[in-house]
């Protein structure tokens, strides 16, 4: 067995996982705390109103996350404002500590918002505008980031070329709003971070024993299994950087609304 090898493959499946949905869920909630900082006495008034679509869409994400990994659903609110705490919305849900797939359900259910908010963005780009959506999965399926690093490059940015090609249509622009209620509300929780991390000791150890079952099987079997994880991170990929634009764009817009409003002081 080729234990470097072995290892190697292990790497790049958490970095194109787990790497890529902390990596973006991180630099988004950043980005959101910022973008409501600079809001001041505007910062409420926004959050609920784009907390309207953005937050079912977070609640929702765990409760479907939820009910695939066969956690008990105790009680759910899409969307009811608590002006006490600040609370828009929630999911209490329960599970068997002693089942290893409700364990790592863990994982999924804590980030949710962000794999199911991409999925959906991805959705409403296919209806919306399919001939995009078409252009954008033919580039992202050439995308071969292990072996040809600088032209999966040039496919990505073609991908997000052909996203601004289609600025002057009203469909890109319902898209364009979606995604900015859906990413100002994709910001996890510690109650979602510490959830994740519960199942993140049983997802590394499957994978471990995978890549180990895989590699003594053959070494071409391994490589699969790494280009198949690959690929479907890599598609999750471009859709979070489509939120990290969306989010970056509104972060610049409130820098500008901040600095009007000390000019009028």
């Amino acid at each position: 067995m080729n234990v470097a090898n072995y290892f190697l493959n292990f790497i790049m499946q958490m970095v194109f996982t787990l790497g890529v949905i902390f990596l973006f869920g991180a630099v988004i909630s950043l980005c959101n705390g910022a973008f409501y900082r600079n809001l001041g006495r505007r910062a409420h008034t926004v959050c609920l109103v784009t907390g309207f679509i953005g937050t079912p869409v977070h609640e929702c994400s765990h409760a479907i996350a939820c009910l695939i990994f066969g956690h008990k659903i105790i009680k759910i609110k899409f969307y009811e404002p608590d002006a006490a705490n600040g609370v828009l919305g929630y999911v209490q849900h329960t599970y068997n500590r002693k089942s290893l797939y409700q364990r790592i359900g863990n994982l999924f259910i804590g980030i949710a918002p962000i794999i199911i908010g991409a999925l959906i963005l991805a959705g409403l780009l296919y209806l919306l505008l399919p001939e995009l959506f078409s252009s954008v999965s033919s580039e992202i399926a050439k995308i071969d980031l292990l072996n040809d690093f600088w032209s999966s490059l040039g496919h990505i940015w073609q991908s997000f070329v052909a996203m601004f090609s289609y600025v002057g249509a009203w469909q890109w622009w319902v898209f364009v709003l979606a995604g900015s209620f859906i990413a100002t509300h994709m910001t996890l929780s510690r109650a979602d971070i510490k959830g994740a991390l519960s199942g993140l000791v049983v997802y590394v150890a499957l994978f471990l024993i995978a890549d180990l079952v895989l590699i003594l099987v053959s070494e071409n079997a391994l490589a699969a299994f790494t280009g198949a994880v690959v690929a479907g991170g890599t598609f999750m990929l471009f859709f979070f950087c489509i939120f990290l634009v969306i989010s970056l764009i509104l972060l610049a817009l409130s820098f500008i609304s901040r600095a009007i409003s000390r000019a009028r002081r």
